[in-house]
């Protein structure tokens, strides 16, 4: 019976995330939906994105917490429309995002005047990755702070990425973190994922990352609003 339970929950969330990804085929608008472990660097990496693009792309930022405002006061002052989203209504704090609660967000701006969605996904390495939103992307942020194991003990994160951004190489030489053995425990669960390796401290890197965001934005605009082929993320290896 728990199994059939959730197995209901994740098809009702399913539906409404095919209603979000219609809406946002209508617009042309590319969502990309940014999951990562508390502390991995998403809100700095999105300040990085948002500094460069924001005059060549209409942006829009969903942030996800259980409590608070903190992110969102962050990426709000860079002068872009950011609809908050707090879990912690139920059973302490939902420890993701779903479909539902984006939907719901959509009304705090209109997607025809937006390129871009960016969604700060709840901190969280099990949850997020069960859940889909209707996003264009799913990246996954992981820093060296928490260490070369995790693709082996949450795998499923790394599975259903499309894009993996290992963030604080700044601090690469005060922890004990192994680049290559990170590599190669990536390859045992997505061998073919795409890696970017940055800084979004100091910078080092997010040129790269700013690129691809760029250019995923730019294959789904066009005239009427329908989406390019999808050709899947480039090469970056």
């Amino acid at each position: 019976m728990e199994i059939k339970v959730l197995r209901n929950v994740l098809d009702a969330n399913d539906l409404i995330a095919a209603q979000n990804r219609r809406d946002f085929d209508a617009g042309g608008c590319c969502v990309i939906n940014m999951m990562s472990a508390p502390g991995s660097g998403k809100t700095t990496i999105l300040e990085r994105t948002i500094e460069r693009l924001r005059g060549q792309l209409r942006i829009g930022v969903i942030e996800g917490d259980v409590r608070g405002t903190i992110d969102a006061d962050r990426l709000a002052r860079l002068g872009v429309p950011v609809a908050q989203i707090n879990t912690d209504p139920h059973f302490g704090g939902e420890c993701h995002l779903d479909a539902r609660m984006v939907r719901n967000a959509l009304t705090a701006f209109p997607l025809d005047g937006l390129d871009l969605v960016l969604i700060e996904n709840v901190g969280n390495l099990v949850c997020p990755a069960q859940f889909s939103v209707g996003e264009d992307r799913r990246v996954m942020v992981s820093s060296v702070a928490e260490g070369d194991d995790k693709p082996l003990k949450y795998p499923l994160m790394f599975r259903v990425a499309n894009l993996l951004l290992l963030n604080k190489l700044d601090l690469l030489s005060h922890v004990d973190f192994d680049p290559a053995r990170f590599r190669a425990n990536v390859a045992r669960v997505h061998a073919d994922l795409p890696l970017i390796e940055l800084s979004a401290r100091t910078g080092a890197g997010c040129e790269r990352w700013v690129d691809w965001v760029l250019g995923e934005a730019m294959r789904r605009r066009r005239p009427g609003g329908r989406p390019l082929p999808d050709s899947g993320p480039p090469p970056m290896r």
